[in-house]
């Protein structure tokens, strides 16, 4: 007896498995890839031919503002973001209001956006100095990203700034925990240094050598803890240095907005809406960071999406808020640093896909092959656009690369089997799910 027809079959692509990009179908049926090759029947059939058919892409880092903050962002119009931008999952960050630091904020989360959330998802837990002891059973709540510790840069009890702090959140767990490292004592002692009016100062003040004063420090930590750790948004080269001395232990991201923009250019033009943590630096490090991109150095990408609105951003530094978006552009602006031979596109994959599965022990994601689930990213790798206001879907209505012309075009988002984005138009259908991992299952 033979096996049923598919239910779905992208036709004629170029997809890009694990053992190279071959010109294939895909077929799909129940949400997951039954095979690669010749299908010539199928329920339903996407036609691909000329275009890249990519593991659906995923973004290990975003801020959806929701609860509590929904005036920037919510988890459904930032889920829409993602997928016009080709993303097929997200991991969504803690500082909400309230945070998200108990097993029934988590579970408010997940409730909030089963089915509403356009694109898969997983929640971190943030660890302060209460949850510290809890933190091994928040950790494998099915659905949690892990643990995200703020050395700097937060507020309130999400902060966990001190070396015995740290250390107690280290011991408690065993999954890779995500840490935004910025020395806050030392930021603290240079705040002096912000001249108000002048956004320009904000990476005089936020250093280098606060980010590695953090970085030194969270992994000799992570080393006497025995536990893996995952840097965010690296933004000096001389971490990335660092960090590759120390791999047993470390992973790391950076993102495309201090792959793309430089100081020198950017507060000039943009002002307050270039404001980040840690900060865009100078050309020079973004250089830097491209020559550890090509030595293999950072293994994720992703958008730090931190909205905020025109007149929150308006204010005048160092009043203005610090964050940007960035979820909708992640894909198209590495795309054209592709196009741009800045990167191959298997590195962006790695980066993007592979790259995720591998340090976070995803489930059935990050790869085109049988049995994993059909999340695919599919792309016109020759497309040219313009970002524009009337594309994004954020809530926050702006973006600091507005004007930009972009060499490569997302062209659809598939998740799970289901077209949650073709060519600029959203499904009516919000069809989102956790993410599931090896450490929580």
């Amino acid at each position: 007896m033979s096996a049923p027809a598919p239910e779905l079959v992208l036709s004629g692509g170029t997809v890009h498995t694990p053992s190279g990009p071959v010109q294939a179908d895909v077929a799909v049926r129940d949400g997951r890839i039954i095979g690669v090759g010749s299908y010539p029947d199928a329920g339903r059939r996407i036609d691909c031919t000329g275009l890249d058919v990519l593991p659906g892409v995923i973004d290990s880092q975003v801020h959806f503002r929701e609860p509590g903050l929904e005036h920037k962002e919510d988890l459904e119009t930032g889920s829409r973001a993602a997928v016009m931008g080709g993303i097929t999952a997200v991991f969504e960050m803690p500082n909400t209001n309230p945070n998200t630091d108990t097993e029934e904020r988590v579970r408010d989360k997940l409730a909030r956006a089963h089915h509403r959330m356009h694109c898969d998802h997983a929640f971190y837990v943030g660890a302060t100095a209460d949850n510290a002891t809890s933190l091994a059973e928040l950790e494998r709540i099915p659905g949690t990203a892990g643990v995200k510790i703020f050395m700097g840069a937060s507020t309130g009890s999400l902060l966990v700034a001190e070396d015995e702090q740290l250390a107690r959140v280290l011991a408690h767990g065993r999954r890779r925990v995500a840490i935004h490292a910025e020395d806050e004592a030392r930021m603290n002692a240079r705040k002096d240094l912000r001249v108000e009016g002048d956004p320009s100062s904000h990476p005089v003040w936020r250093d280098d050598e606060s980010a590695m004063l953090a970085t030194k420090r969270i992994l000799r930590l992570a080393r006497e803890a025995r536990r893996p750790i995952h840097i965010l948004h690296v933004t000096t080269p001389a971490e990335l240095e660092l960090i590759a001395q120390h791999r047993d232990v470390a992973t790391c991201e950076v993102t495309p907005q201090h792959l793309t923009l430089a100081a020198e250019e950017a507060y000039p033009k943009l002002g307050t809406f270039a404001q980040m943590n840690p900060p865009i630096r100078s050309a020079a490090h973004r250089d830097g960071l491209w020559e550890w991109l090509r030595a293999g150095v950072p293994d994720v990408l992703g958008s730090d999406h931190a909205p905020h609105t025109r007149e929150e951003k308006s204010k005048t530094y160092p009043a203005s808020p610090s964050g940007m978006p960035g979820v909708q552009t992640l894909l198209p602006l590495m795309l054209d640093h592709v196009a741009k031979g800045r990167l191959t596109l298997e590195r962006l994959i790695d980066m993007t896909s592979s790259g995720v599965q591998r340090v976070f022990g995803l489930v059935c994601k990050g790869r085109i092959a049988v049995g994993y689930d059909a999340d695919f990213t599919v792309i016109d790798r020759k497309g040219r656009f313009a970002v524009t206001e009337d594309w994004g879907e954020s809530r926050c209505g702006w973006s600091p690369f507005t004007g930009m012309e972009l060499e490569g075009r997302v062209v659809g988002t598939i998740v799970r089997g289901h077209s949650a984005m073709w060519e600029g138009q959203l499904a009516d259908r919000a069809v989102g799910e956790p993410l599931r991992f090896a450490g929580a299952l």
